[in-house]
């Protein structure tokens, strides 16, 4: 089969995109808007992109109308944001964090996750995530109306007791339990695994 993306709807290539290039990270993205709302969102077009500087990026929409939406805006006018990652235990408010709510509505309390400080930023991160980055905008590229690529760097980590052990950095998938992004309403733990050896 061959596929041309050049001939086909932007909706028909996001079906192909996210149901082919699986498992995808989860950004459950923590942002403040100038009104003082917490904002809360989840987004699956994302990833970590270098160590040095340490660099996230996000896909980040409008609505169709052009108009931002309450993580995009947020972002725009402040520079930051948090990203969570998402766990077994967090991804029933974090699909309900994708409801779209008036600008005035808080996903925190809706879905009643916890608020905590952050250290490098005027944003709360969810109490409840495992692994929670505070990142300041570096670059965003206004790809057209509806679509932002966001380049941001990370600042600061908070890992939830456990997963990291702090004299060898290893992390524990077992105390993890990670969700990754399939495609429609379907995701998948991180509980299967296998090692291989690189040929030196």
């Amino acid at each position: 089969m061959e596929i041309d993306f050049q001939s086909i709807d932007p909706k028909l290539r996001y079906k192909i995109l996210t149901s082919t290039i699986i498992p995808r990270p989860i950004a459950l993205v923590t942002s403040r808007g100038t009104n003082g709302v917490d904002n809360a969102a989840p987004f699956s077009f994302f990833n970590v992109f270098g160590e040095d500087p340490p660099i996230i990026i996000l896909g980040l929409q409008s609505k169709e109308s052009g108009a931002p939406k309450d993580t995009t805006r947020n972002i725009r006018e402040t520079n930051e944001f948090v990203v969570q990652l998402v766990d077994d235990k967090l991804v029933e408010a974090m699909n309900n964090c994708a409801v779209d709510f008036p600008e005035d509505v808080s996903e925190f309390d809706f879905t009643q996750i916890t608020r905590a400080p952050c250290k490098r930023v005027d944003v709360c991160r969810i109490l409840e995530s495992p692994i929670a980055f505070e990142c300041r905008r570096t670059l965003s590229l206004q790809l057209n109306e509806t679509r932002d690529l966001l380049i941001g760097e990370i600042l600061y980590m908070h890992a939830r007791e456990g997963i990291i052990d702090p004299k060898s950095m290893h992390l524990s998938l077992s105390k993890y339990n990670v969700v990754g992004r399939l495609f429609g309403n379907l995701y998948a733990p991180v509980d299967k695994n296998f090692s291989i050896t690189r040929i030196n």
